[in-house]
């Protein structure tokens, strides 16, 4: 009897809890063999992509090597990006991979699966708005916030010299008020204190103009209304011009245009409304939605093929009442541990589970100067409002919870010691 080959595309959160927790039960006891392929050699934390982007959190201190996880868990890592999925000889293809010179460092490749596992997140949706792709900045991987972190310095380096200011404030226009543009807004006025701190710039906060632009009637309107209200006075108070009920219809190279007319201009420019899948899970030959999700069942299984699964950002859940899994954090995390057990399961010819969406509470932070949230009490379905340092605390918590799925107690309880250390003896935030 051959062991089964579980095939795991994307490393994002849920994709490597899913690939540790795979490797360590199945995988070191060689039950069955265990891939994880990602286009990147590294994984980051999604949810701390807004502070790679300021600087205020050092990629190269909080990455983790697949190629290095995978030998201590259990599991193999193939890096490559997914093209085509022949379901007929349950085989896929992973496009070549190139270097900087774009000379070919490993050809295209086939892997052999019994089971696959779609777990590649999702993109920033400019909703074919003309020049956003072109000017503006985005916030979905280590290496477009690395891109917009170099772009800010520079910008703060042009500004020291006042004969090169193109406006009277160095001007931020951030559009989407979601979790992402309002983290970035606050996190902004932040790097800019420590930039004027350390002496890398003679702006401070006061000659920083942070635009907050959304379509929708209110700032972070898939949360509640309330936490809602409290972001929305926090984000005022820090200086950030909010606006509402704001739709913009083009970018350009002197920032954006909104649907009455109004120029926006800009140094900056960032997009980060509206979310959807990435675009090739359509060419899959997979059932999918119109933003490019992949329709699933509620075990999460393709409608198309009972032996590929899906779940996190790119899969469209069903849920009781005609509703979706909502793309956060929290439902990839769930969905992971659901599809550990429903994998394990059909791979002993038991049924399958439904998996059904438990809203934990919401949590936002604004740098250092506060965080907002509400957390959800048990099966009552009320939820308890909380800010500054406890809301902070239970913020700091979400990110040592992913750590401890990938790298168990101990290792995590080292780390939080390391991170306490660097705190004292690097600087604040990354300027190189």
């Amino acid at each position: 009897m051959t062991t089964p080959r579980i095939v795991v595309v994307g490393g994002g959160a849920g994709g490597l809890e899913l690939a540790t927790r795979l490797g360590r039960k199945l995988g070191k006891s060689q039950r069955a063999d265990i891939v994880l392929v990602d286009r990147n050699p590294t994984h980051i934390w999604k949810p701390l992509l807004h502070e790679i982007a300021t600087g205020t959190l050092d990629s190269g201190l909080d990455e983790v090597s697949y190629q290095g996880h995978s030998k201590s868990h259990g599991y193999r890592f193939q890096r490559g990006t997914l093209s085509a999925i022949d379901r007929d000889n349950r085989t896929l293809t992973l496009e070549p991979i190139h270097d900087q010179d774009d000379a070919v460092v490993l050809p295209a490749r086939e892997l052999e699966y019994d089971y696959l596992v779609l777990s590649v997140g999702s993109v920033s949706n400019d909703f074919g708005t003309p020049g956003v792709a072109k000017h503006c900045h985005f916030i979905d991987s280590p290496q477009q916030a690395e891109s917009f972190r170099r772009s800010m310095l520079n910008t703060f380096l042009r500004y020291s010299d006042p004969e090169r200011r193109t406006h009277p404030k160095l001007t931020v226009g951030l559009v989407g008020a979601g979790a992402t543009g309002v983290e970035l807004a606050a996190e902004l006025f932040g790097a800019s204190r420590m930039l004027h701190s350390y002496g890398f710039t003679a702006l401070d906060s006061g000659k920083l103009e942070v635009h907050l632009i959304e379509a929708a009637p209110r700032i972070l309107p898939a949360l509640p209304e309330r936490i809602s209200r409290a972001v929305h006075g926090e984000l005022e108070r820090l200086g950030v011009k909010i606006h509402v009920d704001t739709r913009v219809t083009e970018a350009n190279a002197h920032g954006f245009i909104t649907a009455d007319g109004e120029p926006l201009e800009t140094d900056l420019s960032v997009w980060a409304a509206g979310i959807r899948a990435p675009e090739f899970l359509s060419q899959l030959g997979l059932a999918t939605e119109r933003n490019h999700q992949v329709k699933v069942h509620e075990t999460l299984q393709s409608l198309d093929d009972e032996r590929i699964f899906a779940f996190g950002d790119c899969a469209s859940c069903p849920q009781p009442g005609d509703k979706r899994v909502p793309p956060r954090a929290q439902a990839a995390h769930q969905q992971a541990t659901h599809c550990y057990h429903n994998l394990r399961a059909a791979m002993d010819g038991k049924p399958l589970k439904p998996f059904v969406y438990r809203d934990r509470g919401s949590l936002i932070s604004l740098a250092h100067f506060e965080a907002v949230g509400s957390l959800m009490r048990g099966a009552s379905a009320r939820s308890l409002f909380i800010e500054g340092r406890l809301a902070k605390l239970f913020y700091a918590s979400l990110y040592r919870m992913h750590q401890m799925a990938i790298h168990g107690i101990f290792k995590t309880g080292m780390t939080v010691i390391v991170d306490g250390l660097n705190r004292y003896i690097r600087p604040k935030m990354k300027l190189h």
